[in-house]
């Protein structure tokens, strides 16, 4: 079973995921995506503004593009990054090219999503928690910063899911 989905723009026969689609629902791929773009935006918000947790859930869930979004994998996502973040920290820090304080906030809770999608969603295959950070990375953080999540989260993952790449070789 793939976790993407494509369709055809009846226009021109093209596929074009990424094309706002009037009347259609966002496939279960789509309201993934759109939760993990959401949380990352949240945990940006309660690491730089210092909000509590509970306020900003509630701001997002108000939220017009939470529509389109899986609701209770944001709240996943959100309340488990912000709850396990120390032990986050510990997973991923020793692949580290320098002290996590001194990563971009977008790439240390892209880190911090990437890591507890391994971690804590074993349904989750390992590639897709990885290339679902990745794709983060290359919307929301720096130029290479996605060349420096795929490299950690690799690492993590050869850690945390070793049977899992193991029964892929």
């Amino acid at each position: 079973m793939s976790d993407t989905s494509s369709s055809k723009d009846s226009s021109n026969g093209s596929s074009n995921d990424s094309a706002p689609k009037k009347n259609r629902k966002p496939s279960l791929t789509e309201q993934r995506r759109n939760a993990r773009k959401l949380t990352l935006q949240a945990l940006y918000q309660w690491q730089v503004g210092g909000q509590p947790a509970n306020e900003i859930e509630a701001q997002f869930r108000i939220n017009p593009d939470m529509k389109e979004a899986d609701v209770q994998l944001f709240s996943q996502l959100l309340r488990g990054v912000i709850n396990e973040k120390a032990e986050l920290d510990v997973t991923f820090s020793p692949f580290l090219d320098r002290n996590i304080d001194e990563l971009d906030p977008v790439e240390v809770n892209v880190l911090r999503i990437g890591s507890f999608e391994l971690l804590r969603r074993m349904e989750v295959p390992y590639r897709v928690a990885i290339n679902e950070s990745v794709e983060l990375a290359k919307v929301f953080g720096a130029t290479d910063s996605h060349r420096y999540v795929n490299g950690v989260l690799d690492k993590v993952a050869q850690k945390s899911r070793r049977a899992e790449i193991a029964a892929r070789r």
